[in-house]
């Protein structure tokens, strides 16, 4: 356990430093450091018209992911995501990931965001693994053995509009230098039933991290809520 916590100490030093770099990075250093390494899995859909949500986690530099995807497939990334409450960093990282391609969505803004895109062939980006605030719309699955309340975003916007979803398997490979694979988890989310998407995706994740476990945010305080607080 001692090794795990100090390897997960270092990997929250590497996102914060590799976080400050990326408004000095340039475009050609995004995609060298970043790469995807089976875009024609996602392109394939945007050739047919048809758009997709992406899921990660909080694992490895899910922000690079954000930044650096939308330069290496052909979709629209629109990336949702919590403002910060300084309003001026809060718009020029806004900026900074539009010049590069990505669009960033408050998710307190998130039926909007994806009602005013359906008509475009979008990537939907969400990162999905911390605790919802709404526990009474929560979904509750066995994550790393733990009874686990999960945000109903992803179910709830997939089985809306029908979109095919994927994990976007990110990893550290060195120092500052990641890859991504997209694996589909599901092809037509209407068909399945009520918390199967859900149970797929953190049933994906839990396998990432017991592989890597240090590369995983743990310190979001991810069973921070129980099952108690809906009688409370």
């Amino acid at each position: 356990m001692k090794t795990i916590a100090r390897k997960t100490y270092r990997n929250l030093i590497d996102i914060v430093v590799e976080s400050l770099k990326t408004f000095t990075m340039s475009t050609k250093t995004v995609k060298k450091r970043f790469k995807i390494l089976n875009p024609e899995i996602l392109d394939e859909y945007q050739k047919n018209g048809k758009s997709i949500i992406g899921v990660t986690g909080h694992y490895g530099n899910w922000e690079w992911g954000a930044m650096a995807g939308s330069l290496q497939i052909k979709h629209r990334a629109i990336a949702i995501y919590k403002p910060l409450s300084n309003k001026y960093i809060d718009n020029y990282i806004k900026k900074t990931r539009a010049e590069n391609g990505t669009l960033l969505k408050s998710m307190y803004k998130t039926n909007e965001t994806f009602e005013n895109f359906k008509k475009q062939t979008c990537i939907f980006l969400l990162v999905a693994d911390q605790s919802p605030s709404k526990i009474k719309k929560a979904i509750w699955v066995n994550f790393l053995n733990q009874d686990t309340p999960c945000l109903h975003g992803p179910e709830k916007y997939a089985r809306m509009y029908n979109y095919p979803v994927f994990y976007l398997d990110i990893q550290r490979i060195k120092r500052g230098h990641y890859e991504l694979i997209a694996e589909k988890l599901i092809e037509e989310p209407a068909s399945l039933k009520e918390g199967e998407i859900t149970e797929l995706y953190m049933s994906k994740l839990e396998d990432v991290i017991r592989k890597k476990p240090e590369d995983w945010l743990w310190s979001h305080k991810r069973w921070k809520r129980s099952r108690q607080d809906l009688i409370n």
